[in-house]
């Protein structure tokens, strides 16, 4: 597999970890300059585009000097990580958000086979602004995945009004997790079944036991010693990314990518189920920290019930 990986460095810096490789780049410039249908899919969770992952935003919160995020209240004892305010979003932000999305899904078009899926993370508030611009990329929409799990958005009182109003949220209190389900458009007249022969992909990997893949994932928020290994705002639980990894190549061969790679929990999902992954980063603090992060993310035990499958 090194070799076999060894065409996607391209000279950007760059460390295998296992069977999988993490690179130093930026996803457009190193999505444009793979070879074209090389990909066998893309699990992500993209933060370009929203204004708190601005180089200048992420400053002033490294340095507790504000930026653009809310930072909820204590529970149970334990601080809880600072949330982006995505409603911080101007118009103009958004039109330019939809933009870097239409762009994205067509440098994802050049570089992923036919019949290759996108599982994209979002939230409720931008799902359909980024669903539409994959869309409008040429992305083929194939479903949304639900992860069932109660964030720490919403359901705040209205600011600066808790007294005055107190019956009224101004949002509903997040209960779930958007990711959307997205597949490159097979060639004309070819089936699914053509599609696996030819390329490995076209369909979803249904579960060890038989059953199908099921939008629907009853999941944990991210739990601490997991925090505590990948020091990341974002940072999925990996008894849920395991899951979603593992659907993503319908015949357990091939490459996953992950452009927005942040402290490299998908590699790590990746790694743990035995995939080859290939995760992109652009921030070097985040590109270094997933070097010790991945082996760490990917040694942790998860039971089956969580899961769906075996990873002995």
């Amino acid at each position: 597999m090194g070799n076999q990986l060894d065409q996607f460095s391209l000279g950007y810096e760059s460390q295998q970890i296992g069977n999988s490789l993490i690179i130093h780049a930026d996803c457009f410039e190193w999505l444009n300059r793979v070879p074209k249908n090389s990909i066998h899919a893309i699990v992500t969770d993209p933060p370009y585009g929203v204004k708190e992952y601005d180089f200048d935003q992420l400053e002033k919160r490294a340095n507790s000097n504000g930026g653009i995020w809310r930072i909820p209240p204590s529970f149970d004892g334990s601080l809880r990580s600072p949330l982006p305010r995505f409603t911080a979003l101007t118009r103009k932000e958004r039109i330019s958000l939809k933009r870097f999305f239409v762009d994205w899904a067509r440098a994802v078009m050049y570089c992923l086979m036919p019949g290759g899926h996108v599982l994209l993370a979002s939230n409720s508030y931008l799902a359909q602004l980024v669903f539409t611009a994959l869309i409008d990329g040429e992305l083929e929409y194939r479903g949304t995945l639900v992860r069932l799990v109660r964030t720490l958005r919403g359901g705040d009182r209205p600011k600066n009004a808790e007294s005055e109003f107190s019956d009224v949220c101004s949002m509903p209190r997040g209960c779930y997790e958007p990711w959307g389900i997205f597949r490159k458009p097979l060639p004309k007249g070819m089936k699914v079944s053509d599609c696996l022969k030819q390329y490995q992909t076209g369909g979803l990997r249904r579960k060890q036991d038989g059953t199908p893949f099921e939008d629907v994932i009853n999941s944990v928020r991210t739990p601490r010693r997991e925090r505590e290994i990948a020091n990341h705002p974002s940072l999925k639980p990996q008894s849920f990314l395991r899951q979603v990894v593992y659907a993503a190549l319908p015949l357990g061969t091939g490459i996953v990518v992950d452009p927005f790679m942040g402290s490299g929990s998908t590699v790590a999902a990746a790694k743990a189920i035995g995939y080859s992954c290939i995760g992109v980063e652009r921030y070097s603090d985040y590109f270094q920290s997933a070097q010790t992060a991945i082996p760490r993310l990917a040694g942790i035990g998860a039971s089956d019930s969580q899961l769906h499958l075996s990873l002995a």
